[in-house]
């Protein structure tokens, strides 16, 4: 009788298990299970890293089912461990990313690599994959799985003898130091090519490669040319210390990274000005009519209203020239970067045959053997032509003066400043008088 009463128990017992591993699993077919890691996938067993473009690339895949941290690393039979991924943030979902062999650089015993590995492909072998998530509460989840590398081209795209041609450059286009120019020997043919001068804020300012015989991006030497910017008008970067920075990225995804520094000095876009009084004429001439053999004294200001010293090159103040002289006769050619005031006049046959340096001695600063006028800083010239013969054709004949900036430009306001007719009080030619020879003020060359 009591086992007649007991079985009735037993059955509903039974049948309310049933019902709640029911709900249990329809729950979990509805909510899905509380694993925080699930659904890893490696779509191949086995790639070929060297960009054939035949199985170079797997895709790895998972799914996060709450906010967590992802890390997916490799490890060889030695027990060597390669990140592709470090605990990086992620919040649920699907997620998937390509796998090409291509890990966080790493350096290997016999390397004779000169740079900085940035990323590297895995040596052939077979390896362990692993996808490792930790969630907000410390919670660790891991799938592993196995994968072979074969036929990877290792070879690191290296950029061997990284070189500048000088530590400390002055970009502002005094025709000393304006340029710094780097070079290497990439070793491979790569996908990208980049260098770059890092600035403090972490940006980059592109250097440009001077291309010759080897194209960009291939095997080869390689030159890079910097001059801050100058050249085109721009001010270049703070004086200061700089990183400048070479990258290559091979064709697999490898990543070298070289670096070496240089200094900037007196950088600048270079501005000055012939000065115009408030009163007065800008360039002041001693008379308005000169006899043949007489001097045609001028006075004028030279004012660097820039941010950095303007080289300069003689003669000095003061030097007389002869009319049928220039500054070729006394020696002091062109130089290139250089400042200097010139004389010119309609007709001339050289452009502002008759120059002057912009300051005495006393007016100017001298930097590793040249002299420059400083930043906010005035110098009066002066000088004279002794006229030998009559300017040109006509009379009166146009004279004005310059600011040159050699080998370089004549601004437009540097220009044709202040011209003046000057009448030359000059006889008939039968009656033109010979003017005392006199000992051309050669430069002195220095010892």
């Amino acid at each position: 009788m009591a086992e007649q009463k007991r079985t009735p128990l037993i059955v509903g017992a039974l049948a309310l298990i049933l019902v709640l591993l029911a709900v249990a699993v329809g729950w979990r077919v509805v909510r899905g299970d509380d694993s925080l890691l699930r659904n890893v996938t490696v779509a191949g067993m086995e790639i070929t890293p060297n960009a054939d473009g035949v199985d170079d690339v797997t895709t790895i895949g998972y799914h996060l089912s709450r906010n967590g941290r992802v890390s997916i690393y490799f490890e060889n039979e030695n027990g060597d461990r390669f990140y592709f991924r470090e605990e990086k943030p992620r919040g649920a979902g699907e997620y998937r990313v390509a796998f090409s062999g291509i890990v966080d650089g790493f350096a290997l015993p016999d390397d004779q690599v000169q740079g900085q590995i940035l990323s590297r492909l895995l040596p052939d072998g077979r390896y362990t994959w692993t996808v490792e998530a930790t969630d907000e509460r410390g919670v660790i989840e891991r799938q592993q799985g196995q994968i072979t590398i074969r036929d990877g081209d290792p070879e690191l795209p290296d950029m061997r003898n990284f070189t500048l041609d000088r530590t400390i450059f002055t970009p502002n286009r005094d025709g000393i130091d304006d340029r710094i120019k780097a070079q290497f020997f990439l070793n491979k043919d790569v996908a990208d090519l980049r260098v770059y001068l890092l600035m403090p804020d972490g940006s980059e300012r592109p250097v440009l490669e001077y291309e010759q015989d080897v194209p960009a991006r291939a095997t080869g030497w390689h030159y890079y040319d910097y001059a801050g910017g100058v050249d085109e008008g721009a001010t270049p970067p703070p004086d200061g210390t700089y990183p400048i920075v070479a990258i290559a990225r091979d064709e697999e995804g490898q990543i070298v990274r070289v670096e070496s520094a240089f200094t900037i000095q007196y950088g600048g876009v270079p501005r000055a000005h012939i000065f115009p009084p408030p009163t007065g004429d800008t360039v002041s001439w001693n008379i308005t009519a000169v006899a043949i053999c007489d001097t045609l004294h001028f006075t004028l200001t030279v004012e660097n209203y820039g941010t950095t010293p303007i080289r300069t090159s003689g003669p000095p103040p003061g030097t007389v020239y002869d009319s049928d002289w220039n500054y070729n006769t006394l020696g002091w050619f062109t130089e290139s970067g250089a400042f200097r005031v010139g004389i010119g006049f309609e007709n001339e046959i050289t452009n502002y045959p008759y120059r002057w340096a912009v300051g005495s001695p006393e007016d100017l600063t001298e930097i590793d053997g040249h002299y420059y006028l400083m930043p906010g800083d005035r110098a009066v010239v002066t000088g004279g032509i002794r006229l030998t013969n009559v300017f040109g054709v006509r009379n009166p004949q146009p004279v004005w003066a310059g600011l040159i900036h050699e080998d370089v430009e004549v601004s437009q306001f540097n220009a044709r400043v202040d011209p003046a007719a000057i009448l030359v009080d000059a006889p008939d030619e039968g009656n033109m008088p010979t003017c005392e020879p006199r000992e051309i003020p050669i430069r002195q060359s220095a010892e």
